[in-house]
C-alpha cells in the first residue's frame, strides 16, 4: 500500500474505534436529563437512583471518548501536514469553538454530575446533568461544522500559493452555516440518540430477561423507547434532507450512493445490489423506477447527475459507498420498526411479555452503531478524491516528510491499543451490568409505600 492509502487507513481505524463513544454519550445525555427531570418532577427517588446507574455508564464512554480521540489531533499534523496548513485558520476556530463552548461546559460539570449527588441541591445537580447533555452535543455541533466545510467549503478565500496556499476565514458564520452542516448535524445528533436509546433498551432488556431489577428495566425501557421512536422518524427526515443536500452540493457523491453511471431523469432507487463498476451495471439489484428522482425534486422529472459526466480521476469508489449507504438505510427503517413495534406492544400492556422482542432489544443495541460508522463511510468515501472538496484533493494533503515504514508502525501500535481500549471499555461495561443498579426496586415513595 502507498503512503496516502496507509494516511488514510489510520485515520479511518482512528475515528472508527472513537467513534463509538461520543454517540453513546450524547444519547445517554439525553436520556439522562429526562430522568432526573422525572426524579425533581414527582420527587420518587427510584428515579433518582435510576439516574445513579447511567451516569456511571455515562462516565465509562465519556473517558474512553476523550482518550480515544486525542490521536486524531495528532495525526493531523504527522501524516496530513500539507492539509493542516491549508484548513488551519478553518479548523483552528472550530475546534477552538469546541473547546471553549463545548469541552470546557462538558468537563467543567462532569464532575458535579458524577460526585455530586449529596453535595450539592437536587435542581443544582439536574443544571449539571444538563449542562454536561448539552455540552456534549455542543462538541458534535463544531465537529460536525469542520468536516461540513470540508464537504461543502463557504465563507473563506485563499491566500498564498503552491504549497504555501491556505484557506483563510472571511465570513465566519457563512464557514459555520456552510450548505451541508445544518442537515448533517441533526442527522449526526439523530443517530447519536439513537445509539443513547438503544444502549439503554439493550441493558434494561437483558435484566427483564434474567428476571432482575424489574423496575428499574421497564421504567428504562420505557423513556428509551419514547427517545427512540422519536430519534428514529427524525432521522429519517433528517436523512432525506441531507441527501437532497447531497444532490445539489456533491452529485458525484449522490451518483456513487446510488450507482448512477449515466445522467437521466426518472432515475430508480435501489433497495439493495452489487456495482459491477467496470461494466458500470447493479447486479443482482431490485430498483423502485423513478423513485431517486421524485425523492430529491419532487419530481419524476428531475435530473440526476451521473458519474461519466464526471473526470475519472474525480470519481468516488462506487460499490463501496453504494452498499455503505444502503446499509445505513436499512438499518434506519428497522430502527424505525424496532422502536414502533415496541411502542405498540407496549400500549397494548404486553411489551415486557415478548421475550422474543426482549431478546430484539438486547441485540439491537449493534444496529445504531453500524448505522453510525456506514454512514461515515459514505459521507467521507463519497467526498473522494476530495480532501476538501473541489479544492484540494486528498493526494495534495499529506506530509512530505514521512515515510511508509513510520504509518505502518504507527498503524500497527495504534490497533493494537485501541483494540485494548475497546476491550477495557466492554469489560468495564460488563461489570457495570452485572452489579446493576442499586436496590432501587424496593425504594419507598415519598407516601411510605414500596413501588416494587
Amino acid at each position: 500500500m502507498d503512503l496516502e492509502i496507509l494516511s488514510r487507513l489510520q485515520f479511518a481505524i482512528t475515528i472508527a474505534f472513537h467513534y463509538i463513544y461520543p454517540p453513546l454519550s450524547i444519547g445517554l445525555g439525553v436520556i439522562m436529563v429526562v430522568m432526573e427531570g422525572m426524579y425533581l418532577k414527582t420527587k420518587d427517588k427510584f428515579y433518582e437512583n435510576m439516574t445513579k446507574f447511567w451516569v456511571k455508564v455515562f462516565a465509562l464512554t465519556f473517558a474512553i471518548g476523550v482518550a480515544t480521540g486525542i490521536v486524531m489531533e495528532f495525526e493531523f499534523g504527522t501524516n496530513w501536514a500539507t492539509y493542516s496548513r491549508f484548513v488551519g485558520d478553518v479548523f483552528g476556530s472550530a475546534l477552538a469553538a469546541e473547546g471553549i463552548f463545548a469541552f470546557f461546559l462538558e468537563s467543567g460539570f462532569l464532575a458535579v454530575l458524577v460526585f455530586g449527588w449529596d453535595k450539592v441541591g437536587p435542581k443544582m445537580h439536574f443544571f449539571s446533568t444538563l449542562m454536561v447533555a448539552l455540552g456534549s452535543m455542543f462538541s458534535a455541533i463544531w465537529i460536525v461544522v469542520a468536516n461540513s466545510w470540508m464537504q461543502t467549503p463557504a465563507g473563506f478565500h485563499i491566500v498564498g500559493e503552491g504549497i504555501n496556499a491556505r484557506a483563510e476565514i472571511t465570513d465566519f458564520w457563512a464557514m459555520v452555516f456552510n450548505p451541508s452542516s445544518v442537515d448533517r448535524l441533526l442527522h449526526t445528533l439523530s443517530g447519536c440518540w439513537l445509539a443513547g436509546s438503544f444502549l439503554v433498551i439493550s441493558i434494561a432488556a437483558f435484566y427483564l430477561i434474567r428476571n432482575k431489577h424489574i423496575r428499574f428495566a421497564k421504567s428504562s425501557i420505557k423513556i428509551a423507547l419514547v427517545v427512540a421512536l422519536i430519534a428514529s422518524f427524525f432521522q429519517l427526515f433528517t436523512g432525506h434532507q441531507s441527501a437532497v443536500g447531497v444532490s445539489k452540493n456533491q452529485p458525484a457523491k449522490l451518483a456513487a450512493m446510488e450507482a448512477v453511471f449515466n445522467t437521466q431523469t426518472n432515475a430508480p432507487l435501489y433497495l439493495f445490489g452489487w456495482v459491477n463498476e467496470k461494466d458500470q451495471e447493479v447486479k443482482f439489484g431490485i430498483a423502485i423506477p423513478s423513485l431517486l428522482s421524485y425523492l430529491i425534486g419532487f419530481s419524476t422529472d428531475t435530473e440526476v447527475k451521473g458519474l461519466n459526466d464526471f473526470p475519472e480521476d474525480e470519481r468516488p469508489p462506487v460499490n463501496i459507498v453504494f452498499q455503505a449507504y444502503h446499509i445505513m438505510v436499512a438499518i434506519g427503517f428497522l430502527l424505525i420498526l424496532i422502536s414502533v413495534v415496541g411502542v405498540f406492544y407496549w400500549w397494548r400492556g404486553t411489551l415486557f411479555s415478548k421475550k422474543w422482542l426482549l431478546w430484539i432489544f438486547v441485540f439491537s443495541v449493534l444496529l445504531p452503531q453500524i448505522a453510525n460508522q456506514v454512514g461515515w463511510i459514505t459521507a467521507e468515501v463519497g467526498r473522494q478524491p476530495w480532501i476538501v472538496y473541489g479544492i484540494m484533493k486528498t493526494s495534495e494533503g499529506l506530509s512530505k516528510a514521512v515515510q511508509e515504514g513510520q504509518v505502518w508502525l504507527s498503524l500497527i501500535l495504534f490497533t493494537i491499543i485501541y483494540l485494548a481500549l475497546f476491550v477495557l471499555f466492554l469489560y468495564l461495561l460488563n461489570e457495570k451490568i452485572k452489579h446493576g443498579p442499586e436496590d432501587v426496586d424496593s425504594i419507598p415513595s415519598e407516601l411510605g409505600h414500596p413501588k416494587a
